[in-house]
């Protein structure tokens, strides 16, 4: 049982719940409850924002209500911004939604009723799914996803599966409600856990690289780790470290850099995911609905729901992670190279003219160059909307989406190197100890060196990297 409390909801966290495997309970409603008791309070004697107007372009239109006023203001709202277009989101990326989304509203803040985050609860502990689409968030509040999420609490909109009860979501909830990036920062925090796990086992991949290469391990020396002082490249040198036989004679005084420099370069991408998952976790716990209502402080109307911090975050990621896997492929190309391995070209069976693993670098390549496209920062997009009420935005949707794209492109890139650096270590006949379980599991590659199509070999590769689906 995950107990969300508002302030410690963390990137694991999301991703269990995600995938299903974790209920939730709010341990505490004193936060929230007293949060709606002060808005009510607010909203009596002042205008606010969502309330007692309308929102965007319509901010100073004042709502009316009751039967002179036709259509509750509120389900006008919800209905108007659940617009939205695109291929729906998986489950997992759903739960990973609503679990943010409750944990932000128990934080205190936002002003809903107690009986909305109830209702959310009960969404997640009965897998009762709203059908949210790609396309509708700038950056600036996953308006369309939360905006259906309310309409399926109401019952008007069907989820995945019947809720015990329509949730009544009043006049102070639908704003309330839609002002968060939820989508966005799950979105994040998933691409980041399955980025991470292929990263360490990249590790796994570099170093049957550098075994069948005959690399020097000086790369990763102590001193090394003493002279770059960053805690990614530090990671990375102790984690070779361990992988490589140390004591093992070194074929060149020093290595290409794609294995020399492999500290400095996938260094980097560890660090970034270090910061992005900081992000994601502050976000997640953050009351930042606009406008807040804290009770020891006054009502602010405030752009709290502008994520650039994520999106900066997410765009240092992708770029990192286009750099390692550039590395990745020059590793891979290392191989094809007799010079370097001692062996026939492209690792082939010795035939002349015999091709090997040469069409594994132009699928590599052919990878590596969608995620240089992904790498792309969101962040400098802007836009402006609502008669120039909203005239800029983080984009910080759009570089999410990107990080969970980059997911299955990377597992190509690394199942490429992947399966050059096992015929390679297979080839010299080489058995390095520490690898001996992780070139157990790639038994399942196919042994064989004759010229064929290596599809099949390819996609075994993928199956053998463990990093979680993130469709």
């Amino acid at each position: 049982m995950l107990e969300l409390d508002g302030s410690s909801l963390t990137v694991a966290d999301i991703g269990r719940v995600a995938q299903g495997a974790e209920p939730v309970h709010v341990t505490s409603m004193a936060r929230a409850v007293a949060a709606r008791a002060y808005a009510d309070q607010a909203a009596a004697r002042r205008p606010v924002y969502g309330r007692s107007t309308g929102v965007g372009g319509n901010r100073l239109v004042p709502l009316e209500r009751g039967p002179a006023g036709g259509l509750d203001p509120a389900l006008a709202l919800l209905r108007s911004h659940a617009s939205s277009l695109g291929p729906l989101r998986s489950p997992e990326r759903v739960r990973a939604t609503l679990v943010i989304r409750l944990n932000q509203l128990a934080a205190g803040g936002s002003g809903v009723d107690p009986v909305v985050i109830d209702g959310l609860a009960t969404m997640i502990r009965t897998d009762a799914l709203p059908p949210l689409r790609e396309l509708g968030g700038v950056g600036t509040g996953d308006l369309a996803a939360l905006a259906t999420t309310a309409l399926a609490m109401l019952g008007e909109v069907p989820a995945s599966r019947p809720l015990p009860a329509p949730v009544p979501v009043g006049i102070g909830d639908a704003l309330p409600l839609l002002s968060s990036n939820a989508a966005t920062i799950a979105d994040a925090a998933l691409a980041s856990i399955a980025l991470r796990d292929l990263a360490h086992e990249a590790l796994l991949i570099a170093a049957t690289t550098f075994t069948g290469a005959g690399g020097n391990a000086e790369a990763y020396s102590v001193g090394v780790e003493e002279v770059t002082p960053f805690p990614g490249a530090q990671l990375v040198c102790r984690t070779l470290r361990e992988l490589v036989d140390l004591d093992a004679p070194a074929a060149r005084i020093q290595d290409p850099f794609a294995l020399r420099a492999l500290p400095q370069v996938h260094g980097p991408l560890l660090d970034a995911l270090d910061v992005l998952d900081r992000v994601v976790e502050k976000l997640a716990s953050a009351p930042s609905e606009n406008p807040i209502f804290l009770p020891h402080q006054e009502v602010a109307h405030h752009g709290g729901f502008h994520v650039a911090y994520l999106a900066q975050a997410l765009d240092a990621v992708r770029l990192a992670l286009a750099q390692a896997a550039q590395l990745s492929l020059a590793r891979l190309s290392l191989l094809c190279d007799p010079d370097i391995t001692g062996l026939p070209a492209f690792l082939g069976d010795g035939r002349p003219g015999a091709s090997g693993v040469m069409t594994v670098e132009y699928v590599v390549a052919s990878a590596l160059s969608s995620l240089r496209a992904l790498a792309t920062p969101a962040s400098l997009q802007t836009v402006t909307l609502s008669h120039g009420v909203e005239e800029d935005a983080s984009f910080a949707s759009l570089g999410a989406r990107q990080a969970l794209d980059a997911v299955a492109i990377y597992r190509s890139v690394l199942a490429g190197e992947l399966v050059a650096a096992v015929r390679c270590v297979r080839s010299r006949d080489l058995h390095p100890p520490a690898l001996t379980d992780w070139l157990a599991r790639c038994e399942v590659l196919d042994r064989s060196t004759v010229d064929r199509d290596l599809t099949a070999d390819l996609l075994r590769a993928e199956e053998l990297l463990t990093a979680p689906p993130v469709g």
